[in-house]
């Protein structure tokens, strides 16, 4: 039996249903329930974009250092050093600063010449074919080479270390993912540090091992292997994964909406503002996990210390409060801030490099596809505890 507006509103993370078109939901639970409660799964949920801005900018009562993911909250197990999405100041201060001095929006710019050959490479011997995927062909292969090219992953690996990563994040529909403290990190990835060491080259991981900082006790020291290990393991996850879902809900959004794409193929001025309302619409993760360090009051109810609290962003980029007309997408609307990226310190810090390869794959594939039609009957929508996108998206084209 289907849902109608007087039952109360429900919202289960881990439902395939609902992950299918979250957005009726999300509009009901901003209007009807702006703090949720799930006593099935034991969390609250915040849906309007003002409640969600604050708690991610309020990070001294939402709390990363339980972890980011329902899972990884509820089980409360500590994370390895080095996993800075789930940590906090002054750890995560200083783990990130680390990070930042690679990640500016000038050098990812700067890397637009590469991503536009990577993706020739991917695209040009596509040519007549008639049909592509534009996950199997880009979305899974363009970030994984540019990251695998900061990191210095050799690239007849790179497969290898998505499919890994890929295999980490995947839970079974309905079911939470099995969560492990060494979720993150890729073990694999010590054959290569420890090639670095002896074999020092310009890549990031190269980078890693030789800095030198003040960590959080005052001590100026370098990373532990460890560490190391743990940030390439973090970086080569999420540099592939969140970008492989916006090339995805690129191919599928711009099918939807084929006079817009028209715009844009004609004007490709247009395509950094098209990928920002792409990124607001259609979200690669649409919530976000915090735990509170302390009693908070919400809706005239105390949320108590230590609840989890999911953060939706997929509604909250939707919210009319901030977005007129918020479910509807236009190109060309007012270019407000968007919460894709989350916001404060712990604001994604690859947002730079993910937009320049949207922008760069984008305008790739309309100069040699300009129309394209998804293959609905062989597309696959995944959803998992981190992202939601499509596994693949084929299209016809001409």
């Amino acid at each position: 039996m289907s849902a109608t507006s007087e039952d109360p509103v429900y919202w289960d993370p881990y439902d395939a249903q609902i992950a299918a078109n979250p957005y009726p939901v999300f509009r009901r639970l901003r209007e009807q329930a702006p703090l949720y409660y799930n006593e099935r799964h034991d969390f609250y949920a915040l849906s309007r974009f003002d409640d969600v801005a604050q708690a991610l900018l309020d990070h001294a009562t939402y709390i990363s250092g339980r972890g980011v993911i329902l899972e990884a909250i509820k089980a409360n197990l500590p994370a390895p050093p080095g996993v800075f999405i789930f940590e906090d100041p002054p750890v995560h201060t200083v783990h990130r600063g680390l990070l930042s001095r690679v990640f500016t929006a000038r050098k990812m710019n700067a890397l637009e010449p590469r991503i536009r050959e990577f993706c020739a490479r991917c695209l040009d011997p596509l040519v007549g074919a008639g049909k592509f995927d534009f996950v199997a062909d880009l979305g899974a292969q363009v970030p994984m080479k540019v990251i695998g090219m900061l990191l210095g992953i050799p690239e007849q690996d790179q497969q290898a270390v998505r499919e890994r990563g890929d295999a980490r994040l995947r839970s079974e529909a309905g079911k939470p993912m099995a969560y492990t403290e060494r979720q993150f990190v890729d073990m694999s990835f010590d054959e290569y540090i420890e090639w670095r060491v002896k074999h020092p080259s310009d890549d990031l991981m190269t980078e890693l091992l030789n800095a030198e900082f003040v960590d959080e006790t005052g001590t100026t020291r370098r990373l532990t292997r460890t560490e190391v290990l743990v940030f390439v393991s973090v970086l080569a996850t999420a540099g592939n994964e969140t970008t492989n879902r916006l090339i995805g809900w690129t191919g599928k959004v711009l099918a939807d909406h084929p006079e817009q794409r028209r715009q844009i193929a004609q004007n490709r001025a247009l395509i950094p503002q098209a990928i920002e309302e792409i990124l607001r619409y259609e979200p690669p993760a649409d919530h976000i996990g915090r735990c509170l360090a302390r009693d908070v009051e919400l809706y005239g109810t105390t949320v108590p210390k230590g609840s989890a609290m999911l953060l939706l962003t997929g509604a909250a980029n939707r919210d009319e409060r901030r977005f007129p007309d918020g479910e509807r997408f236009d190109i060309h609307r007012d270019q407000y801030p968007h919460l894709t990226f989350g916001y404060g310190i712990h604001a994604c810090l690859g947002s730079a490099l993910a937009r320049v390869e949207g922008r760069v794959v984008l305008d790739e594939v309309l100069k040699r596809f300009p129309e394209w039609e998804v293959d609905l009957d062989n597309a696959r929508l995944r959803s998992t505890t981190t992202v939601r996108g499509w596994e693949t998206l084929p299209v016809f084209v001409r």
